[in-house]
């Protein structure tokens, strides 16, 4: 990220009016450095050069126009944005008389956000679980608004018409949205807690508790989103990467003018037709008929009984040194498509996983640093002291608190070398994440935050400046219910949070919305709060597993789902919703869905036997229900003082606290000494946040994820930037939307009717111990009965 390029020498760098209120304002992350880096004079000149379906071989405005060609005259003309990635994805125009807030649109999207919402409840309650997007929807609105337009007549409902004009690209936006704030990230991260207090605890509190949990959970990020616009969705720099890729698709489907670029001519939408019907017939080959297309880990198919080669090259529990895959799953599965995120976050994630976990995970484990050797070296999973899955029944009491005597007689907690390293860089993501939005944004934070409606705008927010704000107090009143509904959830249910906590819980969510969310504007990368409200939560109230699970979601969840919100609201403002309409169909949807979800949670329990049970036929296990239940364990039962305090096993990862707070600084004052030295580039919270997927994920997708990254967002839009301006986000778009197709078609035909993949070498290669997990040294008991500290 080049923190240190005066105004003058930056040409996408925020008005000058703008920089003369802030005397030392640098364009840092805000200017995208990797498009200052590749930008020629021409780069940023090329006017014509985005989605609204300008020619990008039209003149630029250096060039001489001929007066005769109107068409280019008047096009060269438009102001547009100064960031080529919004210009390649995000008209410059707008038609204000397009109806948003129609019949049409809350149909749908209701109808729509219901069953989608629903699905992924039920989805997420099977093994595997599936997870169903809101690109989903947005494929099937578009057939099911233009059968609208033909079967609906042409009448009016109590003054509203049933048909208003045709089917458009802003209620098409608006679908989109209502479906990604009702299951976008999910299912509720409330219904974790309600399965695990239910199937786990047998702890049952009702109905009641379960709706103004959910309501409060799902909707406090809401109003804490809508705070927060004002410096996360006004300033044009604060991009939003992954709704570029929505507002391409969005855009090509509603418009698809073309124009012929270094030697295409295919149009963007018949170009995401071909990637998404290919990606949807292909996924069948590396996700069910030929799985070694996905899993390429050909060395450890030479050896597959050699641990530590496999470890070294494995591909779903090793360090994956030969990146090569054949499935879009496995690169942009866990961390998202490569081709949305700038290239500097891609660069920075891919030193934090060489530096990280190609030198030193594999240092530590190989040393047995943390007893590595006798565990996998990637994995999620918890162990005990006889390479078992850490079995926590046995250290609790029958009323479910903590037994000290049979913790000492059984095990301490044992991590994978990658499970405890992840904790540190989380712990680290935290405090470099505050010190670098402090030192490298807070001046340009701090005047948004005081004079955002003053500031000179954008072309974006000079054409949203014509529709109606949504008034702070609105969201100010949602908040103070919602607050209300939090504290009644905690206080009338025996829950063990005091309000007290509760509040802590949300002053550090509101705190942190700002500085995390500046970062995931500009990199597409979200750091989490969920190991730091753990953290919190089990060192201030030890022995509440119920109440670490509602302190980490009113924490955690609150943050996150504010930015899922602002987010969206960044998604309306590139596709000119109504701000007030954005207000009303993301509240209304998120309660109704929230409803709909916990509905839909209480049919499965009372309908599917054995439900949550290891042993259930159809594989409706509970998944993540169980993992969170293991996480209010080992953090609200056993607790991290046992675990990271002085003399335990993984006390050394606390130092990366002091990391993350030093490291930011110090490249803060090489910038300032050096403005063009190399540490301009470094961002600390993408390098800790960037790999914080690993375990599940493993080095292999991030390397093959950085790979193609660099072939995109480096070597195309470097060498052929207007092929890249025009396709880029519709290969995107396509090839993720033909996972999600492909995936969902072989989860419901193979997953749901037992079916398994044939068996023949394509699918049986797999077998190795990189596959299965295995560790470099196995414990025979009548010589090593187990590994381990003798007392802890």
């Amino acid at each position: 990220m080049a923190h240190t390029h005066e105004i003058e020498e930056d040409s996408i760098a925020l008005d000058s009016k703008v920089a003369e209120k802030i005397p030392e304002y640098k364009s840092d992350q805000l200017a995208f450095t990797s498009s200052v880096e590749e930008g020629s004079t021409d780069e940023y000149d090329l006017k014509a050069r985005n989605i609204a379906g300008f020619d990008p071989n039209a003149p630029t405005g250096d060039d001489p126009i001929d007066t005769k060609d109107d068409k280019y005259a008047v096009e060269t003309e438009l102001e547009d944005s100064p960031y080529p990635e919004v210009r390649a994805a995000v008209p410059n125009v707008d038609d204000s008389s397009m109806p948003v807030n129609t019949i049409r649109m809350w149909v749908l999207g209701l109808i729509l956000s219901t069953v989608g919402s629903s699905l992924n409840m039920f989805f997420s309650m099977h093994s595997p679980a599936f997870t169903l997007t809101p690109f989903v929807v947005s494929i099937i609105a578009w057939p099911l608004g233009r059968a609208w337009d033909l079967i609906m007549p042409d009448i009016s409902i109590f003054g509203l018409k049933l048909k208003d004009g045709r089917f458009n690209v802003k209620e098409h936006a608006m679908i989109t949205v209502m479906s990604n704030v009702s299951f976008g990230g999910g299912a509720a991260y409330s219904t974790d807690i309600f399965l695990s207090m239910t199937q786990y605890y047998d702890i049952h509190f009702g109905w009641g508790f379960m709706i103004v949990t959910t309501i409060a959970t799902q909707c406090i990020g809401f109003s804490v989103g809508g705070l927060f616009r004002r410096i996360l969705v006004y300033p044009g720099s604060m991009i939003w990467p992954s709704n570029l890729v929505t507002a391409t698709f969005l855009t090509n489907i509603h418009k698809n003018d073309n124009f012929p670029v270094s030697g295409w001519k295919i149009s963007r939408l018949r170009l995401f037709n071909i990637i998404f019907g290919c990606g949807f017939l292909y996924y069948w080959f590396p996700g069910y008929l030929a799985q070694f297309l996905s899993y390429f880990g050909w060395i450890t198919w030479i050896r597959p009984n050699n641990v530590v080669l496999n470890q070294v090259f494995g591909v779903a529990t090793g360090m994956g040194l030969m990146p090569i895959t054949f499935d879009w799953n496995q690169i942009a599965g866990y961390i998202g498509s490569p081709l949305v995120p700038p290239f500097f976050a891609t660069a920075n994630i891919a030193l934090s996983m060489l530096i990280i976990f190609w030198i030193i995970v594999p240092a530590v484990h190989f040393t047995n640093t943390w007893y590595g050797k006798y565990l996998p070296m990637s994995d999620s999973s918890t162990y005990d002291r006889y390479q078992s899955s850490y079995n926590v029944s046995r250290i609790l009491n029958a009323d479910l608190t903590f037994n000290e005597d049979a913790y000492k007689d059984y095990s301490p907690l044992f991590m994978s070398t990658t499970f405890a390293m992840s904790y540190g860089l989380s712990f680290a993501s935290i405090t470099a994440t505050v010190m670098h939005t402090a030192l490298f944004h807070g001046k340009e934070i701090m005047f948004y935050w005081k004079k955002s409606r003053n500031a000179k705008p954008d072309i974006h927010m000079k054409l949203m400046s014509k529709y109606k704000e949504t008034p702070d107090w609105w969201f100010g009143v949602v908040f103070l219910v919602v607050l209300a509904l939090s504290i009644v959830s905690v206080r009338v249910w025996d829950t063990d949070l005091p309000v007290w906590a509760l509040i802590l819980a949300l002053i550090l969510a509101f705190v942190m919305t700002a500085p995390i969310g500046t970062i995931q504007a500009i990199t597409n990368l979200q750091v989490g709060l969920n190991v730091l409200t753990e953290f919190i939560v089990g060192y201030m109230l030890p022995g509440r597993p119920i109440a670490m699970m509602l302190f980490k979601t009113f924490g955690y969840i609150t943050m996150s789902q504010a930015l899922y919100f602002v987010s969206d609201m960044k998604l309306g403002h590139y596709m000119k919703v109504p701000p007030r309409t954005m207000f009303w169909g993301q509240c209304i949807c998120t309660i109704w869905t929230s409803i709909v979800q916990v509905a839909t949670m209480q049919w499965a329990l009372g309908s599917i036997t054995d439900v949550c049970s290891s042993t259930q036929p159809s594989h409706f296990t509970c998944p993540n229900a169980k993992v969170f239940f293991n996480a209010s364990v080992i953090w609200g039962v056993i607790g991290p003082q046992r675990i990271f305090s002085h003399g335990m096993i993984y006390y050394g990862l606390l130092f990366f606290f002091v990391a993350g707070f030093v490291l930011p600084i110090i490249t803060w004052l090489i910038v300032k000494w050096k403005p063009k030295s190399i540490a301009k580039y470094i961002n600390w919270p993408v390098f800790f946040t960037g790999t914080g997927l690993i375990p599940p994920a493993t080095p292999y997708n991030y390397a093959s994820f950085c790979l193609v990254g660099f072939f995109f967002n480096y070597y195309l839009k470097r060498k052929y930037f207007a092929w890249w301006a025009k396709y880029n986000y519709t290969i995107s778009a396509g090839l993720d939307i033909g996972l999600a197709a492909g995936s969902l078609l072989v989860f419901l035909t193979t997953a749901l009717t037992n079916t398994d993949a044939p068996s023949w070498w394509g699918n049986n290669v797999l077998n190795t111990v990189d596959y299965n997990g295995e560790a470099i040294q196995v414990l025979v008991s009548e010589e090593q009965p187990f590994f381990g500290p003798t007392s802890w």
